[in-house]
């Protein structure tokens, strides 16, 4: 025997087991048996073996299948990360298996707990009985010692060892889950008092690591044989998927497929006879998935056979679960995500898509309680009654953006779900759902993406400046913002690669299952052009927001060529596959932990400062000057009051609503105003309608000034190094007076105020 263990790879260990959990009693353990070899004489439908340093005994329980005759020679091989690290030979007539001396054909149950020496106690570090998701296997060859096979090597079984330890860890699912909700929620609530500017700062990075989560996620559902660190690391994050067990659930999930004409796979229901075997290639899995009708058609012709068994390999992989030739299942990709779970892969996509409806529900339920308990503590007094306005007055149109925001959200999960159903065919009735939802969400922000578009044109063509309209129509930004306050107004466009890139990555992930090749091929080009993208474009609207957000894309990028050495094309050692899935884990669990600690100092800190908005600067693309802030307009929400109270508004002041073409200002109102013009011939003489159309406030002026802005930049479209005077107001293009305020009429100060909320209040006189 003899014990090595390279420098490098001791280091990695050192540093992970510092950071990883150490719980529980040690053992080491293998619960499946895999075969290494074509034509391997010795297979096993169950394999449970567990060794404990305490007693120094190994527990094994077998059932195996055995065409080898004769008296045999175990040479075992125990490997750590690729290297092998432990070799010995065995003889089963000298180590007391009387059941292997001599091995007979046939099938073999075999349950005995075996001695293991201290020599060979010794060899094994006490790291392997405590470093998480430990890839180390033992591979066993089995060797003729007697008969016309003399020193052939006759099978090749191979198994996982695992201790128990991984970083698969509940406490890891319920902090990052925690963090995420509570900086959506502590940006809506920030929104809700008027300062916007810290709201869609929180909101922003919230969704970005909500994004990076969902990708570290996808990266576990793919196809690709992936380290036992690297699996353990990526189930940390399936709860953003939607990959959630509750046992109840299950229950209804199995009887609702069963009532559909689909068949439920039962396959927790097994493991007390049969293994399963994790981590394999869905080419491999489909190979020994038809070993046995391969046999079987041997003899028949090759232009039959050939079709036949292609035919059968595409329906081995749309099935629930795959069983092999030896009894043993075999889960990949999103089969593996969902065993880990502890879910039948039949039940996966409802699991996914209830839990969506469950999350869009208690939202629907958190905001009109909200709109209750504020209204409620409004008449008893409990908060003033302008706190939270803006949010009683159109708390409906505020629950539409929330319910676009959490469709935005649960898109990159539900698409790959449905994509995944339709090649899966569990039953009739979810293949509908699955259509009905797909289509719906792309349907959904595939519209809203583009009323924001022809939004942002609009007011381009009229305010030059698409910011106009996007931040000062309190309507359009309550309902539509969620597709664009993350982004520069410039960049309002982006949502649309933004969803293109999580369709194109999901069709990837549900549709190349059985080619984990092509969807790590896949991934590295996409990986590549989003942060070609983010790097060129840099669309988040401010640099803090760009760098983290590119650093989000670097990481990402890295996963994705980590992803296509797993699969093995470079043909690199076992060694460097197994030292990459560490560094994989580590990079990204320190990446998580430093972005979920500086995601929750910005989200406290907005509580504990008078005037959040000031800890970030001003956007260049002057959002702030339109938006209606509280930090800017600290006396709006009583003018608005009274201005409501004034016009006999029921429900409270409604804003300009240039986002709805019935009531824009572009439209029907702003044709009654040049007709009441002084000077404008009657009848509409004179208007050129070919020209086209131009905002009614002065551009000059914005609808909610800032304080403290006295010099406007440049607006959208302006070249620099062109001086503009901006200092004397626009003249009017409707034949208004060209002078001040002393020269404007009664009736002209009434339709163009730059405050409207202050029409019909007295302020006109």
């Amino acid at each position: 025997m003899r014990f090595s263990i390279t420098r490098p790879l001791a280091a990695l260990a050192a540093i992970a087991a510092l950071v990883s959990p150490v719980f529980g009693e040690q053992k080491l353990a293998s619960k499946a048996l895999k075969t290494c070899q074509e034509n391997s004489g010795f297979s096993a439908s169950l394999f449970n073996v567990v060794y404990t340093p305490e007693s120094g005994r190994a527990n094994v329980d077998i059932v195996a299948v055995s065409s080898i005759q004769g008296k045999i020679i175990f040479d075992v091989a125990i490997s750590a990360y690729g290297y092998e690290i432990i070799t010995a030979q065995v003889d089963p007539c000298n180590s007391g298996l009387l059941g292997l001396c001599p091995m007979t054909a046939g099938k073999i149950p075999l349950n005995f707990s075996l001695p293991v020496d201290k020599d060979s106690v010794s060899q094994i570090p006490s790291i392997a009985y405590n470093f998480p998701d430990i890839d180390a296997k033992v591979r066993v060859r089995i060797n003729m010692t007697d008969g016309d096979d003399a020193g052939q090597t006759v099978a090749c079984v191979e198994a996982e060892i695992s201790n128990g330890k991984t970083v698969d860890l509940a406490g890891v699912k319920w902090a990052t889950a925690i963090v995420a909700a509570f900086a959506l929620t502590s940006s809506a609530f920030v929104s809700g008092l008027g300062h916007h500017n810290a709201a869609s700062h929180v909101a922003a990075n919230a969704l970005s690591l909500f994004g990076y989560f969902q990708a570290q996620a996808m990266l576990g559902l793919t196809g690709v044989p992936l380290p036992p660190a690297v699996m353990g690391w990526t189930q940390d994050f399936q709860w953003s998927m939607g990959i959630i067990k509750v046992n109840f659930m299950q229950d209804i999930f199995t009887w609702y497929q069963r009532a559909t004409g689909g068949t439920p796979s039962m396959l927790f229901d097994s493991m007390a006879t049969v293994s399963v075997q994790v981590q394999k290639r869905a080419l491999d899995i489909a190979d020994l998935g038809v070993g046995l009708a391969r046999r079987s058609m041997s003899y028949m012709p090759r232009t039959i056979s050939e079709p036949m068994e292609q035919a059968m390999k595409r329906e081995l992989l749309r099935r629930g679960n795959i069983q092999t030739d030896t009894g043993t299942y075999v889960v990949y990709g999103i089969q593996r995500a969902a065993f880990r779970a502890s879910i039948e892969s039949t039940n996966l996509f409802m699991t996914c898509l209830v839990f969506f409806c469950v999350l869009v529900v208690i939202t629907i339920l958190c905001v009109a309680g909200w709109k209750g308990y504020c209204e409620l503590a409004a008449q008893k007094g409990w908060m003033k009654h302008d706190t939270f306005l803006d949010f009683r007055n159109g708390w409906f149109t505020v629950l539409k953006g929330i319910l676009f925001r959490i469709t935005l959200i649960g898109f990159p999960a539900m698409t790959v779900m449905c994509m995944w159903e339709f090649t899966q065919k569990d039953s009739p009735a979810e293949i509908v759902l699955a259509l009905f939802f797909f289509l719906g969400m792309v349907g959904t922000l595939g519209w809203a993406a583009f009323k924001v578009i022809r939004i942002a044109r609009r007011s381009v063509v009229m305010h030059q400046n698409p910011a106009y309209i996007l931040f000062s129509d309190p309507q359009a930004l309550n309902k539509w913002g969620f597709l664009y306050v993350q982004f520069r107004a410039s960049a309002y466009y982006f949502i649309v690669p933004v969803l293109g890139y999580t369709i194109v990555k999901g069709m990837f992930v549900a549709f190349g299952q059985h080619n984990g090749t092509a969807q790590a091929v896949g991934f590295l080009i996409i990986e590549a052009a989003a942060l070609i993208a983010a790097t060129v474009m840099r669309p988040w609207m401010d640099k803090k927001t760009n760098w983290f957000n590119i650093a989000i894309c670097i990481m990402n990028f890295i996963n994705a060529i980590f992803l296509l050495m797993f699969t093995e094309v470079f043909n690199q050692p076992p060694l460097v596959t197994g030292v990459i899935g560490l560094i994989l884990w580590i990079s990204n669990s320190i990446f998580s932990l430093v972005y979920l600690l500086m995601l929750i100092c910005s989200t406290i800190f907005v509580f504990f400062r008078e005037n959040p908005d000031s800890r970030y600067q001003y956007m260049a693309d002057d959002r702030t000057s339109f938006m209606k802030s509280q930090t800017h307009l600290t006396t709006t929400t009583e003018l608005d009051a009274l201005a409501a109270t004034a016009r006999g508004d029921k429900s409270g002041f409604k804003g300009l609503d240039l986002d709805d073409d019935a009531e824009s200002m572009s439209s029907d109102s702003l044709r009654r105003q040049t007709e009441l013009q002084p000077g404008m011939p009657a009848g509409g003489a004179g208007l050129h309608f070919n020209a086209p159309p131009r905002s009614p406030v002065d551009p000059a002026m914005p609808l909610f000034p800032s304080e403290g802005r006295n010099t406007p930049g440049p607006q959208y479209g302006e070249k620099p190094g062109v001086n503009f005077d901006h200092r004397g107001p626009s003249p009017s293009p409707y034949g208004g007076p060209p002078g001040g305020n002393a020269s404007l009429t009664p009736q002209y100060r009434t339709l163009n105020n730059a405050s409207p909320w202050q029409r019909g209040a007295g302020y006109e006189h």
